[in-house]
């Protein structure tokens, strides 16, 4: 093996590869823009529209209570609940978002409150429909704080304390540290976003020096020259190698930069969620998420690996194509195949252990989500790296033994 040879084509192909627009847009500008454009932009829009539904004052449709003059009152007071008149399809009006939420109470509720026989104040709202969210849950706290009034007025009347019917508070307090918490929300999505990128990174210039090169005529030059195949496939592997390994260490670049300034975009919607049916709305009210520095670049290093087997499988499946058109068909499906593994690593329960240590792609994923939150596993760790490695020298040996191949080089 001639290393300076390896070092020429390299060279030459990595010149070329600059050349190219859509490795440049998936090596440059995709990672430390368009990404980065995206979250931020998304981050904003959403935190404006939870922003302008929670300003808006809901609709909700009071249901019986015919006799109930003081509950109709304390309803109609509240400043934000909008009392509307009552309908029998009220169902399918909150069904098409018509009609945020609505509250059925017994005809008799006020004498019921007043001579303290239980009564059911059922609510309707729409699960998942962030604006009936927040009106459902404006009535609960209102009809729990009425409940509070009620009790403390019986309990005055009777001379009794209020710590009779309450006689303990309880409180919740958070005993993980910040990186870890915001590992546990983010961590799973990170690794996610980074294999990703790091497959994109590879995939274009990979059919580009294989398929593309047979496609354009070039790639029976290149092997006219007095180069080895082996040094041929090996500068060509180490040009996509560093493509997918730039799109990283960019994405990871500009996620450090960008993550700072999400900080100080959402800082006024900073505070503590209520739970009012939906999981965007906590998020959004939530402090932004802190992740471990170190963790996070040591999760980029652990890339290296899968890094390594990307470029060199899609090296490999790029040579079977006689087209760059044909390598899309076959490339484009594996998207898919890194999806599923590195989503699995979001799923609840899926914990790093010996198993999954073996497995490409999850082990990366899930070791990552632990390398954010700051925590780290040393023998997974090295297990991981060594298998990934494993994984790699067995694909860089399938892109060298199938670039030597006359039947793969000039299919027909």
């Amino acid at each position: 093996m001639n290393f300076n040879q390896i070092v020429t084509v390299y060279l030459k192909e990595l010149r070329d590869a600059l050349r190219d627009r859509r490795t440049l847009v998936s090596m440059f500008i995709v990672p430390t823009l368009v990404i980065p454009i995206i979250i931020l932009g998304f981050g904003v829009v959403t935190a404006k529209i939870i922003r302008k539904a929670r300003a808006e004052t809901p609709g909700v449709m009071l249901l019986g209570a015919k006799d109930s003059p003081e509950i109709r009152a304390a309803l109609a007071a509240h400043p934000r609940i909008r009392i509307v008149p009552a309908r029998d399809d009220f169902r399918t009006l909150i069904s098409n978002k018509s009609l945020r939420a609505a509250v059925e109470l017994p005809d008799d509720f006020d004498a019921a409150l007043l001579e303290s026989r239980p009564s059911t104040v059922r609510l309707y709202t729409y699960d998942g429909e962030i604006k009936s969210g927040f009106a459902t849950g404006e009535l609960d706290r209102f009809f729990r704080d009425y409940r509070e009034k009620a009790i403390q007025a019986r309990l005055s009347e009777r001379g009794l304390p209020a710590a009779l019917v309450r006689p303990y508070e309880i409180t919740r307090q958070n005993v993980a540290p910040p990186e870890k918490v915001g590992g546990n929300l983010v961590g799973g999505f990170i690794p996610y976003v980074i294999i990703l990128l790091c497959f994109t990174g590879a995939m274009y210039p990979a059919m580009d020096l294989t398929a593309g090169e047979k496609e354009r005529g070039t790639l029976e030059t290149l092997l006219c020259s007095p180069v080895g195949r082996t040094e041929i496939v090996l500068g060509k592997f180490l040009v996509v190698l560093t493509s997918a390994l730039s799109t990283v260490v960019l994405a990871g670049i500009s996620a450090m930069a960008t993550f700072p300034l999400g900080a100080l975009l959402f800082a006024p919607e900073a505070g503590p969620a209520r739970a009012v049916g939906s999981a965007a709305v906590a998020a959004a009210r939530s402090p932004m998420p802190q992740i471990d520095p170190l963790g996070f670049l040591a999760s980029l290093a652990m890339v290296a690996p899968i890094a390594v087997l990307f470029a060199a499988g899609l090296l490999a499946l790029s040579l079977f194509a006689k087209s760059y058109k044909e390598a899309q068909s076959y490339v484009s499906p594996l998207i898919v195949v890194i999806i599923l593994p590195a989503l699995s690593a979001m799923l609840p329960g899926v914990e790093l252990n010996l198993q999954l240590s073996l497995i490409p792609i999850l082990n990366v994923s899930l070791v990552c989500k632990e390398l954010v939150s700051g925590i780290f596993h040393w023998g997974h760790l090295s297990l991981i790296f060594a298998s990934s490695c494993v994984y790699a020298a067995i694909a860089l040996a399938l892109a060298v033994r199938m670039f030597n191949r006359e039947t793969v080089l000039f299919r027909t």
